[in-house]
């Protein structure tokens, strides 16, 4: 049976791991660091580890892989075939050059298009009707290598990042599973990306997630939907940030783009730079739990109307 290294970090890793466990002998898992979360900042594992340590797999955790102690280890463990899964690190020549089968990538998005670390939220905030997985041989440039398969994806108008990663995780994993018999056994085919169509969808930034409200009505949708649920995009209200997780396209809502002009018993509704607004149904004030706008409308003492949000 061929010997696999895997190499992944995020949920959207671990069905792929779980197959791959299932068809052949993973000999190893690379995946990042433990990392603090929430307010407690509790030192937590990455998804992947945790699926490897139930099925007493080797895991080796490197802040950065190359010119690791973990690098030789891996190296010398012979491994068939390296498949990565939203890693998050280029792997050095060394590695690459080491499995009979090369290094493939499960990456999620239509390759050329969106290279990096954030695929799906570039794809849904910049409007795109449709994504996809691609299965590439990974080379030491950023997504770069040659395509062997690929498979699309619809994105509904009010999908979220959450709703689409869920539906390419199964993707990526069936795609995967089609692809690696032929890989295996010589037959596939792989083609050059085309450098021309080339896009870069960077890691998210602070910055890049707060609210622009002169922009227009379905540009902001995108945007906090391309967010949700991490890492959120937000807006300030009265001095105090204020995270959005959920929206929806109200015609014909004049005012001052960012204030709000109305509310409804579920929403406030927010003027933009076009001649639609923004509803906003789930909301999360700093230092709070998140809640839905409905609870919060019913908590005030005053009105919102005319409140702006910057």
């Amino acid at each position: 049976m061929n010997k696999i290294v895997f190499m992944g970090t995020p949920d959207f890793s671990t069905g792929i791991l779980e197959m791959l466990i299932k068809a052949y002998d993973v000999i190893a898992v690379v995946t990042q660091p433990d990392r603090p979360v929430g307010r407690k900042k509790i030192l937590t594992p990455p998804p992947v580890k945790k699926v490897a340590l139930a099925h007493d797999i080797p895991v080796y955790q490197p802040e950065k892989l190359i010119s690791s102690p973990e690098l030789d280890e891996i190296i010398k463990l012979e491994p068939d075939l390296i498949v990565t899964a939203a890693f998050g690190q280029i792997l050095p020549k060394s590695l690459l050059e080491t499995p009979k089968y090369k290094a493939v990538n499960v990456h999620a998005s239509l390759l050329p298009k969106y290279r990096g670390g954030a695929p799906i939220h570039y794809a849904i905030m910049n409007g795109e009707t449709k994504t996809g997985v691609t299965i590439m041989y990974m080379a030491e440039k950023l997504d770069a290598g040659n395509i062997i398969s690929q498979a699309e994806l619809e994105i509904e108008e009010n999908d979220t990042v959450g709703d689409v990663f869920d539906r390419l995780a199964v993707l990526g994993t069936e795609l995967l599973k089609d692809t690696l018999p032929a890989i295996f056994n010589g037959t596939n085919e792989s083609m050059p990306q085309d450098e021309t169509k080339v896009s870069f969808a960077s890691n998210i930034k602070r910055e890049d997630e707060r609210v622009d409200w002169t922009k227009d009505a379905q540009s902001i949708h995108n945007h906090i939907r391309g967010l949700s649920p991490w890492p959120v995009a937000y807006t300030t209200m009265n001095d105090k940030n204020m995270k959005l997780w959920r929206s929806y396209i109200v015609s014909d809502v004049k005012g001052e783009p960012g204030e709000i002009v109305y509310t409804t018993k579920d929403a406030f509704v927010i003027a933009t730079g076009s001649v639609d607004g923004i509803a906003i149904t789930d909301i999360q004030i700093a230092g709070k739990k998140r809640m839905n706008v409905q609870d919060y409308l019913s908590g005030l003492q005053s009105k919102i109307d005319g409140t702006k949000l910057i």
